[in-house]
């Protein structure tokens, strides 16, 4: 059994893994931005030398997409640039594995097709840059890693757009959503479980995407998610919902690498169906 240490762990993926990990009867220690500032490369280095873990899961991000764009933009690459550098060079000098969480806004959305792991990135927002020279500190490091780019993450904990829409459901009988970014949806419980997967099936370093299958708008998504409601959901386009930070428009990534390492991906649909009824 191997011994982690979960980084970010109060958040809305961190707390998901320490859930599934319980359930696992993994050992692992929780860290939250309290207990470890990754941006202080000797806390990390004395974190990981009192803890001895066998692998770092590292859930800490700056996910502000809009105000990384100007108020956050310093925040925004301290915590996933610099912070990712030091947790992915300490680990390299401690011989622990490290799981590091991307995203699909590493790439432009102008692809028809869906993106490959080695497909070349060409960020089009602040946060999307920072994750990228995250993934390039991670990859330049000499840790023995898994990159894992996900998308339109929902679950449990934290806010994420499930929550969005049955609370605006509440208070509104009609609703807009945006009708031409396409993508694939993201339980937390598939992403911690296949993040965990990587390890006990010991797949092959180096980068993977990882999201529920199926593809989506986020207009197909809202009306998955209100259709046991009376609320209509009319779709626009995303010109008439500007938002500070640019989208991808078409950011669907191949599950192919994931799926070749035994791994069962759930659709997006049965997932939210499952966390609907896990919410219950």
């Amino acid at each position: 059994m191997q011994k982690a240490m979960i980084v970010g762990a109060n958040g809305q993926l961190g707390t998901e893994l320490q859930k599934y990990l319980k359930e696992l009867n993994w050992q692992f220690d929780a860290l939250t931005a309290e207990d470890l500032d990754i941006t202080d490369r000797q806390a990390v280095s004395d974190k990981v030398k009192l803890l001895r873990p066998d692998v770092i899961l590292d859930a800490a991000a700056y996910t502000a997409v809009d105000k990384a764009e100007d108020e956050g933009k310093k925040l925004n690459w301290i915590v996933n640039v610099d912070g990712t550098k030091n947790l992915a060079e300490v680990a390299a000098e401690a011989e622990t594995k490290l799981v590091y969480i991307s995203t699909d806004y590493v790439f432009d959305g102008t692809n028809p097709g869906e993106y490959q792991e080695d497909d070349p990135a060409n960020p089009k927002n602040e946060y999307g840059r920072a994750k990228w020279a995250g993934e390039e500190t991670v990859r330049n490091s000499g840790a023995e890693y898994y990159i894992v780019r996900t998308s339109w993450v929902f679950g449990e904990f934290g806010h994420n757009f499930v929550f969005t829409m049955q609370n605006l459901a509440k208070t509104h009988d009609k609703l807009t959503v945006v009708n031409d970014q396409i993508g694939r949806p993201t339980w937390t419980r598939t992403l911690a479980e296949f993040m965990i997967h990587l390890l006990q099936v010991g797949a092959p370093f180096g980068t993977y995407q990882l999201s529920n299958d199926n593809v989506a708008t986020w207009y197909d998504f809202a009306c998955a998610i209100l259709k046991k409601t009376d609320v209509k959901i009319e779709p626009v386009t995303s010109e008439q919902f500007p938002q500070k930070a640019y989208r991808p428009r078409h950011s669907i990534m191949s599950l192919k690498k994931a799926k070749q390492t035994g791994f069962n991906i759930p659709t997006w649909q049965d997932a939210l169906s499952s966390f609907l009824r896990d919410l219950k």
